[in-house]
């Protein structure tokens, strides 16, 4: 294989001319026969047993051209990027000049590549300094929480429906007149205030009695997200069948025995202040780190490459659909109820994307400028501490696996640069 470089007018940008032997491309074209014979059918032959000269015949001599450039493209690329140190970014846009049986597969590659990155001031940053202190009301609101997770409910039948009551009803709804679907339930139960239900729905169940039967009428908001709905008015038949009201257990030392390990509520109140603490100071150093990181990205010249950026938007939709994938979502129904198509949601996703890619290239620069580096007992240690996430304290080769080394490494080189940006920041 022989590759001319060459860069283009574009700034991080190189073509690429590769020349594949004839006798490489032809070895190539006949594992792509071997590997879809079974897929020909040629009369006088039984299926996948026609020779390859009878088959090219057959079907024409490209036939085989197409799968074998697609097999044997990337192993030629991957061998040209890294024989000569170039740092693709991007998929290749490519042209295929030359290709045939017996012949060089002569074709041009165009990556763009990791740009030059200049620092400028990245240490004695001035930052505000940001502090969080835990306060009465804070730990109160945490109590509140653990009495909810504690409460008990308990049956009303002396009294109509009050806001912060759990009443069960049965709901149909109308749209002139007419039933709509997914606008009818029996016995569900709704937290009057929870704002769960369509505005103005809940405050008319107030005040209605155990067996009440009642219209309740209301307007669809605009942005609904059933566009047949949207705006409209529309009526309820409500009938009441039970009211339940939260119970909530005293706030004292006995509530602390029955919902924590301690004995008191001050020790109770103690061990909720101690852990928002260290949640405070979790936040105020993650903060703090991306207060530095705004700044010091703000002194950084780069010229980034629209595929790094496209890259980085296309891993961020992978992760949403990762995340609704857990909730039973995909992203096209996601998408139908924001209505906006994936390239809409790409678009608004890449600024966010160019400042994620800016701040990666900034800490490589300031981790070749500082020349930090992870000791091999530093990866070693977390690469153990990984593997006991994962069950895998003894899979050697998990624990021996290159690339997570790799990805390791970079983990703890990223962490010293930071602390470094950090340690060096002036904080007011």
């Amino acid at each position: 294989m022989n590759c001319k470089v060459e860069k283009t007018e574009n700034a991080n940008e190189v073509k690429l001319e590769l020349t594949v032997e004839a006798s490489r491309f032809d070895e190539a074209m006949k594992k792509v026969y071997f590997k879809t014979a079974k897929y020909f059918n040629i009369p006088g032959f039984r299926k996948g047993k026609a020779p390859m000269n009878i088959v090219e015949k057959y079907y024409g001599k490209e036939i085989f051209y197409e799968d074998t450039f697609n097999d044997l493209a990337p192993e030629v690329l991957e061998e040209a990027l890294k024989e000569n140190d170039i740092k693709a970014v991007s998929r290749p846009d490519i042209d295929v000049t030359q290709i045939g049986k017996g012949q060089d597969l002569i074709f041009t590659a165009i990556f763009q590549t990791k740009p030059e990155v200049k620092l400028g001031k990245y240490k004695g940053i001035e930052i505000k300094k940001i502090e969080y202190n835990v306060k009465d009301e804070d730990i109160e609101h945490e109590l509140g929480h653990m009495q909810e997770h504690n409460s008990r409910l308990i049956s009303i039948e002396d009294r109509p429906v009050e806001n912060g009551d759990i009443a069960t009803i049965d709901f149909e709804g109308f749209v002139d007149g007419v039933p709509f679907e997914g606008g009818k339930a029996e016995g569900h139960e709704l937290t009057i205030g929870s704002k769960t239900f369509i505005p103005g729905f809940e405050e008319q169940i107030i005040g209605m009695k155990i067996d009440e039967e009642k219209d309740i009428k209301v307007k669809f908001p605009d942005e609904y997200f059933s566009k047949d709905l949207a705006g409209k008015d529309a009526t309820f038949k409500v009938k009441v069948h039970e009211i339940k009201k939260k119970e909530l257990p005293k706030l004292d030392d006995e509530f602390a025995k029955d919902a924590s390990e301690f004995d008191t509520l001050e020790e109770l109140k103690k061990s909720i202040k101690e852990k928002l603490e260290e949640e405070n100071a979790e936040k105020q150093k993650y903060e703090t780190e991306d207060a530095v990181i705004k700044e010091v990205c703000k002194n950084v010249e780069v010229d980034i490459p629209s595929g790094m950026i496209e890259t980085e938007v296309d891993n961020m939709v992978k992760d949403i659909e990762q995340r609704l994938s857990y909730q039973g979502l995909k992203l096209e129904q996601y998408l139908q109820m924001l209505g906006k198509t994936e390239e809409e949601l790409k678009k608004e996703y890449e600024p966010q994307a160019t400042e994620a890619v800016k701040t990666r290239l900034m800490i490589e620069a300031v981790i070749k400028a500082e020349k930090i580096e992870a000791t091999i007992d530093e990866i070693d240690e977390k690469m153990k501490e990984m593997a006991k996430n994962y069950g895998k304290e003894n899979d050697e080769e998990f624990l021996k696996n290159e690339n997570v080394r790799s990805y390791i490494e970079e983990g703890i080189k990223s962490e010293k640069a930071i602390k470094l940006l950090v340690d060096n920041a002036k904080i007011k």
